[in-house]
């Protein structure tokens, strides 16, 4: 392994699902990922330190630190945006931020190289945060939050490309698309800090870096207050 690569640490917490991944360049050297409802704030401090152990890596060693940024939990991205500025200010090195919709996409194009994506964040009652992409990675329909209806995406999901539906708002939407023929769900694909290594390795290469003072989660939408137990609130 080429010891001139950067030793990224990514932190993905956006949705119920907390996974930690330590990469050197594109190559994983270990991760954890859990998914406990209400586990972020008590768990990701222990992962991190579980996948530095396992990777045989100091602190001291790391070159940047990498973060889930949204849309998603609001509880959530909080934990996991706070966590990684602060390794980001105490070690003193980068600040990177992946779009949360963009790791759901790393893994259709793994899986399905020649395919489309619609990654959905589950946004709660019939609200999705969604994003459509082509099978180059391209978007074909900007982030938005959508209530789901029959014909939402109609201008989107065109008959001659083949369309993957990926993340936790995925599911409950399938319904409304069951007339379709070139669209399938794949409740494999999940947001895992694996999947954004080499979107960070990728930016730590060209700069994009983030101002850790000022950097703040993209939430799409203000947060509303409520009880504890409403789904979404990690």
């Amino acid at each position: 392994m080429n010891d001139n690569l950067p030793l990224i640490l990514n932190i993905e917490t956006s949705t119920q699902i907390c996974s930690v991944a330590l990469a050197k360049g594109n190559t994983l050297i270990a991760k954890r990922l859990i998914d406990i409802p209400n586990a972020h704030s008590s768990k990701l401090s222990l992962l991190v330190e579980e996948v530095m152990k396992e990777g045989g890596i100091t602190y001291s060693q790391l070159s940047a630190i990498a973060v889930s940024k949204g849309p998603g939990s609001y509880t959530g991205l909080r934990i996991g945006v706070s966590t990684a500025k602060g390794f980001a200010y105490a070690l003193d090195i980068p600040l990177i931020s992946v779009e949360t919709l963009r790791i759901l996409e790393k893994g259709v194009q793994k899986a399905y190289p020649n395919k489309c994506t619609v990654s959905m964040i589950d946004a709660r009652r019939m609200e999705v945060y969604s994003i459509i992409y082509d099978e180059k990675g391209n978007i074909i329909k900007d982030i938005s939050a959508d209530i789901i209806e029959k014909g939402i995406y109609d201008n989107y999901l065109k008959q001659d490309k083949e369309f993957v539906f990926v993340g936790d708002g995925a599911e409950k939407t399938m319904e409304f698309f069951d007339e379709k023929t070139n669209i399938f769900y794949d409740k494999k694909i999940i947001l895992d800090a694996e999947l954004m290594t080499s979107i960070a390795y990728d930016k730590f290469m060209e700069g994009d870096f983030e101002d850790v003072a000022y950097f703040e989660p993209y939430y799409l939408k203000n947060f509303v207050a409520g009880v504890s137990k409403v789904k979404g609130l990690y």
